[in-house]
């Protein structure tokens, strides 16, 4: 079957020297974003096609030339077309983390603590020039639980009551985030790819990046929305963090309990929206493990007045059955 190409796609290739090559659609994601395995003479690329207004790439290659800058590993830019949204990409070949600890599970500790180590040096170079993860941002977020999953729901809730327990469980910890790190924001199995060794991590879906708290991609790594994490690796790698980074550790397992249910917050509202939205049903499978994790945070005592929200709102037999079932 033929590939379907956007207008301009050859054009584009075909300015960046890769006319005549032979381009092989890879498997889609959660956004608007199609990715391309362009290959030609022997050479690979990756083709990123994020067509406008729905995806910006500017973005991305302010991030990833910031990342490059800091001796990051993030792909190389060989060719971009802003207007159109196409940018030609290293390839980082095909040893994606989750498909690699599939076939070889006894590694799992050793990348796990190389994609810690990522953060560790993300953090040591302190903010980027990005936007700050700010408590607005946090809010709406949390809000895509009430507009797609509570609505998807049937479930009649306190709006007000949300954004009242949400802020006090965050307010708190935004202003004790500052000056910040840069957060990747997506950083989990499915966008770390290995570069020839266990310890030499590609990064992949970073474009956008803010300006937050250090303990947020860890939760992103750690509570992976994909994959089976065991709370064993997870504490155990948690404490490998918290040993180089020198935090308070009670101070920091509260911060990364709200930021852990504030995520899978968020998430289960995307996943539901990706669903009810953009036709994407498979997502509805992910929610029962993300909807575990939610659990889990609001359990800790930083969480009380969101677990009270819960409690009130979300019936108890939804809560059992991971978020319940889905029409589709």
């Amino acid at each position: 079957m033929a590939v379907k190409f956007r207008k301009g796609i050859e054009s584009f290739l075909e300015s960046a020297g890769w006319s005549g090559a032979n381009v092989r659609p890879l498997p889609g994601d959660a956004s608007f974003r199609r990715y391309f395995r362009v290959k030609r003479f022997g050479g690979s690329a990756m083709l990123m096609d994020a067509p406008p207004p729905h995806e910006d790439v500017i973005t991305f290659l302010r991030v990833a030339r910031w990342l490059e800058s800091n001796d990051m590993r993030a792909p190389k830019i060989y060719a971009e077309d802003t207007e159109n949204g196409f940018v030609l990409l290293e390839d980082f070949g095909s040893s994606r983390m989750r498909d690699y600890l599939e076939e070889w599970p006894d590694d799992e500790n050793e990348i796990y603590r190389g994609a810690v180590d990522t953060l560790l040096k993300l953090r040591l170079l302190g903010p980027g020039p990005f936007l700050d993860y700010n408590l607005s941002e946090y809010m709406r977020e949390a809000r895509l639980l009430l507009d797609w999953y509570c609505t998807s729901q049937n479930l009649y809730v306190d709006g007000e009551g949300f954004d009242l327990a949400w802020r006090e469980v965050l307010s708190e910890m935004v202003s004790r985030q500052r000056p910040g790190v840069t957060v990747l924001r997506d950083y989990h199995a499915e966008n770390i790819m290995l570069l020839g060794s266990l310890q030499k991590l590609g990064l992949l879906d970073f474009q956008d990046a803010l300006v937050g708290h250090p303990a947020y991609d860890l939760v992103s790594l750690l509570q992976d929305a994909r994959r089976d994490v065991s709370p064993e690796l997870e504490a155990e790698m948690f404490d490998y963090y918290l040993e180089a980074s020198g935090d308070e550790p009670d101070q920091f397992f509260a911060d990364y309990a709200r930021l852990g249910a504030q995520r899978n917050t968020k998430i289960v509202g995307i996943f539901v929206r990706l669903w009810r939205r953009d036709g994407k049903a498979r997502y509805l499978d992910l929610i029962p493990r993300v909807w575990g994790l939610l659990e889990r945070d609001i359990a800790h005592p930083a969480l009380e007045p969101v677990s009270r929200w819960f409690d009130a709102n979300i019936p108890q037999e939804l809560r059992d059955a991971g978020g319940g079932a889905f029409e589709t």
